[in-house]
């Protein structure tokens, strides 16, 4: 097999770094490949490593030893992530937004390939270091968030129902409150999609007073998981919540369906003494 050119071997071997991410490959992988020697790979992996960095999308993290390798681990910097909450809350002060009842249309920004993907990287940054085995998430709206941060993780992804099916197998269902209206719903998992005693983060694209939020704490009580960490794309500001430990990208004050204003302010993410973006840990 005809050895590869430098920069051939540069733009293919980003690709299935990029392709991976957080899965471990050894460095003889690499050598075998591309016919080269392992030093000439690991002075390939630090080019590549200095330009994730420069860029703030993401590094490169070495494991030594004989089943040690490189895995890229996706990151966006804190002023990409500042960057994407401006964005959102722009969108979301468009008046265009306000529905009957004082409801938002979001359903457009959840189609937004972009922003969406953004978003994951953004999640997959400010919780990888908890170390999430799968990324939890409600019908309907929730599911292309949890999929584009899953994919950042390189987890998979399991998709709470709000009524069982028989294609899901045996599920798990516990009855729910909204914390606002009081209605009553139940929430449903199959016991297929989620190992017992998983990590989870639980990502959502809205947020009132948290009973959902707080119903999939307590589904995930049921398969013994541990919810890591909650990430919400926006939420409204409200008086009392139902949880506490999340983050969120853009916080709604104020919704005047009136005069059809949206005030809307980077969400808890940034906030002083909130969950800062890059102080997060092992928790």
């Amino acid at each position: 097999m005809q050895k590869w050119k430098r920069s051939a071997r540069l733009v293919d071997m980003t690709q299935q770094l990029l392709g991976k991410p957080h899965q471990l490959i050894p460095l003889n992988a690499f050598a075998e490949r591309y016919q080269a020697a392992k030093s000439s790979i690991s002075e390939d992996l630090a080019i590549i490593h200095e330009v994730f960095r420069e860029e703030g999308s993401g590094l490169l993290e070495t494991v030594s030893g004989a089943a040690g390798g490189v895995r890229y681990i996706p990151m966006a910097s804190r002023e990409g992530a500042e960057e994407l909450a401006r964005d959102l809350c722009r969108e979301l002060e468009n008046p265009d937004r306000i529905l009957p009842g004082g409801y938002l249309y979001l359903s457009d920004l959840l189609g937004n390939t972009r922003l969406v993907r953004e978003i994951g990287r953004v999640w997959a940054s400010v919780f990888h270091n908890r170390r999430p085995d799968a990324v939890v998430t409600v019908e309907t709206k929730g599911i292309p968030l949890a999929y584009s941060t899953a994919s950042f993780l390189g987890v998979p992804v399991a998709i709470i129902r709000q009524d069982s099916r028989i294609t899901e197998g045996s599920v798990v269902t516990i009855n729910t409150v909204s914390g606002s209206s009081k209605r009553l719903g139940s929430l449903s998992l199959s016991r297929r999609s989620l190992s017992e005693g998983s990590r989870v983060l639980v990502v959502d694209d809205f947020m009132k007073a948290g009973g959902t939020v707080q119903g999939i704490v307590e589904l995930m009580r049921e398969f013994h998981a541990e919810v890591i960490g909650v990430g919400i794309m926006a939420e409204t500001q409200v008086n009392e919540r139902l949880v506490e430990d999340y983050a969120s990208l853009a916080t709604l004050t104020d919704v005047d369906v009136k005069s059809r204003t949206i005030v809307v302010e980077p969400g808890s993410l940034f906030r002083q003494g909130g969950f800062l973006y890059g102080t997060d840990s092992d928790g």
